[in-house]
């Protein structure tokens, strides 16, 4: 029996928009790559979790023309002084991924952490 095809996708979620990128096992050659910005024209919906499932569709319709079949996931938010939570696209990106007919091997958050970095900007001041 013929091993399967092995692919890692990296799912890059901010609060705007969703990037989802899949490469071969070594991560050397970007396979299929898709965004919010490819598949929407209204800015405000790059995030939203609808766009997100369709991105994970035509990831994983791209995989199965490669004949890939399973998947490792890594999933980043931009991490550093902002954000370490990923935006509400990651999970459906991840639901749909599987509805699609990947198997998914691992998940691993690789957010970039600091260990007391650069200093957090200031917040707006209101008036009182």
């Amino acid at each position: 029996m013929a091993t399967e095809k092995i692919g890692i996708v990296n799912i890059y979620a901010t609060r705007n928009n969703t990037n989802v990128v899949l490469t071969d096992e070594t991560g050397a050659e970007v396979i299929a790559k898709s965004s919010g910005g490819q598949l929407t024209k209204s800015q405000h919906k790059e995030g939203s979790p609808y766009i997100a499932m369709k991105i994970g569709q035509t990831i994983s319709e791209k995989a199965k023309e490669r004949g890939i079949r399973e998947v490792d996931v890594k999933i980043r938010a931009p991490g550093g002084n902002l954000y370490n939570n990923p935006g509400q696209g990651a999970e459906p990106a991840l639901k749909s991924l599987t509805r699609h007919g990947l198997k998914i091997r691992s998940i691993l958050n690789t957010t970039p952490i600091p260990h007391d970095g650069c200093r957090k900007k200031r917040t707006h001041r209101r008036k009182k």
